[in-house]
């Protein structure tokens, strides 16, 4: 099975977005918007990449009315999309590897607002390609399995029939491995059998971890982490932190 272990880094991130719903949805809804112009497709049955990021929409409890209106004004054109793609790469504090995934109207408001936050929390922003080659792209869906009521074995025939790769057994949920390109239609057909989705998303999966155990560098980091997850411009990010939360 999967050694990839990010859950307890979900039930984190999970509590807070609860908390904050419309943050999430503006950040997924950018994600929507420029996968629709770029793909030039807005129905998720012909578009993988699309039917991933609705996936992870329903997977954060976006109401399935916003987000069917949000396809049919981005199928329209009526909505504005001037973001670009850009990705940061840097270490947090005690060597902590960090990739920052965003979508911006302004590159150089954003590169400077991510710097700041990397010399704030005693990190820095490094070059790109610096952390890059510690990490691989993976699609990982999540499975809510709090009451331990999960099959194993069934679980295993039906994650596998599904199209997924691996998958795991962890703390209240089943992590699963597919191919970054699969995830929505992984999701879908689990959904269909009857489990619940916690998350379903790609992702950067870092190859090895670092530990923290200085308490002013654990401070330091997860400041530097809320203050991206509350950057409107930031849509991901992935790093290499070995933490309990």
């Amino acid at each position: 099975m999967s050694g990839h272990s990010k859950w307890s880094t979900i039930k984190r991130k999970k509590g807070e977005k609860d908390g904050a719903r419309a943050k999430v949805f503006t950040k997924i809804s950018r994600e929507i918007l420029v996968c629709i112009k770029e793909t030039g497709s807005a129905d998720p049955n012909n578009n993988s990449r699309l039917a991933t990021l609705v996936q992870k929409a329903k997977s954060n409890n976006i109401p399935n009315d916003n987000i069917d209106r949000l396809l049919k004004k981005a199928a329209g054109g009526s909505e504005k999309n001037d973001y670009e793609n850009c990705v940061y790469e840097g270490y947090g504090p005690g060597g902590v590897a960090v990739i920052v995934d965003c979508l911006t109207d302004n590159r150089n408001r954003t590169a400077g607002e991510i710097r700041h936050y990397f010399d704030k929390f005693g990190g820095n922003l490094g070059t790109a390609g610096c952390v890059s080659f510690m990490f691989s792209l993976k699609g990982i869906v999540v499975l809510n399995n709090e009451d331990g009521d999960i099959d194993e074995d069934k679980a295993m025939e039906d994650i596998l029939e599904s199209g997924a790769e691996d998958f795991s057994f962890e703390d209240g949920a089943v992590e699963i491995t597919c191919d970054p390109n699969d995830v929505g239609a992984v999701a879908q057909e689990l959904e269909k059998r009857g489990y619940s989705v916690i998350s379903a998303q790609a992702e950067q999966v870092p190859s090895t971890y670092t530990a923290l155990t200085d308490e002013d560098q654990i401070k330091k980091m997860g400041l530097l982490l809320d203050a991206m997850d509350d950057n409107d411009d930031v849509q991901n990010v992935w790093h290499n932190w070995d933490s309990e939360e």
